[in-house]
């Protein structure tokens, strides 16, 4: 199984949603899967914000583009290849005030591509093209915003579905550490346990699921 793995933590080491990243491709070693990684650290090589020269490149037809605009779009071009060739996608990230870090949104903004990550079809349609992948997001939040208070501030998870839905993850599943900053110790103990369960029942199950590409290989055999 190729897998893209995007963290996105200005913490680095000290990270909760770094170490729950790592612990859950060690729980796919464990269950057998035989992974080949593609790692990418955003807060390391940090995505270029979008401009004004990238937003004319990208509504350019390809065949259109100057030397110039190939070259603005060359970095985004190759986000969006490693992010095509994946089998399965893991994006770990900390909420940060309410949502994701700008790093990520800037990752977002290079890999939603006209043409690339999705299409205009002949009816009117826009068709992602990440509909094969697997996709797991790994979030921590410093508050427990699965009750009131804070349950209407995730703006977090309905930003990530909402982008990536675009793009044709359709079910990606949401593993949230929480409450790890604003609790006491007990409570920060208790949202890690609760993250690593599920996380080891996504392992289970992605060790247990053909890949897209077993399965069209299987109906092709049948």
């Amino acid at each position: 199984m190729k897998v893209l793995h995007v963290d996105a933590s200005a913490k680095r080491e000290r990270s909760n949603s770094r170490a729950l990243s790592r612990y859950f491709i060690e729980r796919l070693r464990s269950e057998g899967v035989e992974l080949d990684i593609d790692y990418l650290d955003v807060t390391v090589d940090i995505p270029a914000h979008v401009t004004e020269a990238f937003a004319i490149a990208t509504y350019t037809p390809e065949q259109e583009r100057t030397p110039a605009m190939k070259e603005t779009l060359a970095a985004s071009d190759a986000l969006c290849r490693r992010l095509l060739d994946a089998d399965a996608l893991i994006f770990a990230m900390p909420m940060y005030n309410w949502s994701m870090p700008s790093a990520f949104k800037a990752y977002i903004d290079n890999i939603t591509r006209t043409g690339l990550t999705y299409v205009n079809t002949e009816d009117g349609r826009i068709e992602g093209q990440l509909q094969r992948q697997k996709t797991v997001f790994i979030t921590s939040r410093g508050a427990d915003l699965r009750a009131a208070p804070f349950s209407s501030m995730d703006a977090l998870t309905p930003a990530l579905k909402a982008a990536f839905g675009f793009i044709g993850v359709a079910n990606p599943t949401f593993v949230d550490a929480q409450p790890l900053q604003f609790s006491d110790q007990q409570a920060r103990i208790e949202a890690l346990e609760r993250a690593h369960r599920e996380l080891d029942a996504v392992a289970a199950q992605w060790a247990n699921e053909p890949s897209q590409v077993e399965a069209d290989e299987a109906s092709l055999t049948a």
